[in-house]
């Protein structure tokens, strides 16, 4: 009967699973505060980076991994989606990393290398895998090697890229939310109902979370839940860019996709671009934290955690509606459009940040 409904209304089931994704978190943050009180399992504050004046659970992400992977679980059964599978074997593995690292930190190498393992189980097993980037940097079709090695190392920024955003309350969440409900809903107009589960699966998981986080947060979602948001995206990323890949005998649904994923991904993308390639000119390590991301300077301007959010996503959603509506454009012309809207919003907050320095 379950199934005779799936093909009838697909829409009903991705807001039945964005419901119970949002409920298993609601229920279970409460749980998880008490028992970091109870362990003395907090956030030691970093005061150079962080502006939080009490100790704060960063095991939030426990909740998001475990409602997605329920979530997941209990849906493609029903659909018998074996890809799911590989996900949320990826899933599992990086969440016990995130989990060690945000109760007793771990080294960078470690890091790293566990990365590369769940981000080639995504790639070989579960073809999580681009095969051509349509011109995008004068590439076309790629070898199974090459594209290989590219969707890894995608996987593996995207996975640090949002990690990097998540420096004030309800920033990571928010960004994670829009991200995952623009793929949801550009997969069920495809009509591509597994990835649009896994979508909507991730964004209610985020939006329970996002309750607790608000400013002033409760709980952190650490990097348990920030390393599971960037992975879920980049593997959505990569089935979008193929699914609407566009050859003799495939028609997409959406044109210069490798653009519209970008744009989608636009604020962690743009974000950890932005500062490796300042700390790199400054003889830096690009690994090394600062203060100088893009929420750090909204914060020097004055704004409060809550407007940095609706801002940041304002802008995002903004750059996803331009690129979705010129896609006829071509990925080149449309992908030079988003930088061009990064640098004039990157140099509005400069020039206000001078402004602002020299009264």
């Amino acid at each position: 009967m379950l199934k005779d409904i799936l093909n009838t209304s697909p829409d009903y089931f991705c807001i039945a699973i964005f419901i119970l994704a949002f409920s298993i978190v609601i229920i279970s943050i409460p749980s998880i505060i008490y028992t970091s009180l109870k362990y003395g399992l907090f956030d030691k504050n970093d005061l150079y980076r962080k502006k939080h004046k009490r100790n704060i659970s960063r095991l939030g992400g426990l909740a998001i991994v475990g409602s997605f992977t329920v979530s997941i679980l209990l849906f493609s059964s029903i659909i018998n989606f074996k890809e799911a599978n590989f996900l949320i074997v990826s899933c599992i593995i990086l969440s016990a990393l995130g989990l060690k690292d945000d109760v007793y930190g771990t080294n960078t190498s470690t890091k790293f290398i566990l990365q590369i393992v769940v981000a080639f189980i995504l790639v070989f097993f579960g073809a999580f895998r681009l095969t051509s980037l349509y011109g995008v940097l004068g590439i076309g079709n790629m070898a199974p090697l090459w594209g290989s090695l590219f969707s890894i190392a995608l996987i593996i920024f995207l996975n640090n890229a949002f990690n990097l955003i998540d420096g004030i309350d309800g920033l990571a969440g928010g960004i994670g939310i829009l991200t995952s409900l623009a793929f949801g809903i550009l997969f069920s107009f495809m009509g591509q109902v597994p990835y649009a589960f896994i979508a909507f699966a991730l964004a209610g998981a985020i939006a329970g979370f996002l309750k607790y986080n608000w400013f002033p947060a409760k709980i952190f979602m650490g990097d348990t839940g920030a390393l599971i948001i960037g992975l879920i995206s980049a593997a959505l990323a990569i089935k979008f860019i193929e699914l609407n890949k566009f050859t003799g005998e495939n028609k997409p649904a959406f044109y210069s996709a490798p653009a519209i994923a970008v744009a989608i991904l636009i604020v962690p993308i743009f974000d950890s671009l932005r500062v490796f390639t300042i700390r790199i000119l400054k003889g830096r390590s690009p690994f090394k934290g600062d203060r100088n991301h893009i929420h750090h300077r909204l914060e020097q301007l004055g704004f409060k955690s809550s407007w940095i959010v609706i801002s940041t996503a304002g802008f995002n959603l903004a750059t996803i509606a331009a690129t979705i509506f010129l896609q006829h454009l071509g990925n080149f012309v449309l992908i030079l459009l988003i930088i061009g809207l990064c640098i004039v919003f990157n140099t509005l907050l400069t020039l206000s940040l001078l402004k602002r320095k020299g009264r």
